[in-house]
């Protein structure tokens, strides 16, 4: 059973794995075309905010996004 603190975890690595996707620095030699579906994906992700709101309303599906989690 996944806990709400673990769930919004994920959403939030998750985002963090696609934004280094992205940045050709951080992955180097990912293909044009992996690239472009990560930028795809993050354009209407969730933002820690956006987690925030759901926790308030469903905290027994979401966590409190941790300090320091501006992504």
């Amino acid at each position: 059973m996944t806990m709400p603190s673990e769930r919004t975890s994920a959403v939030l690595n998750t985002q963090k794995f696609l934004k280094e996707l992205m940045d050709p620095a951080k992955t180097p030699r990912v293909p044009k075309d992996v690239r472009k579906t990560a930028r795809w994906l993050l354009r209407h992700y969730p933002s820690p905010m956006e987690l925030e709101i759901a926790h308030t309303a469903r905290p027994d599906w979401w966590g409190p996004v941790p300090d320091g989690k501006d992504l």
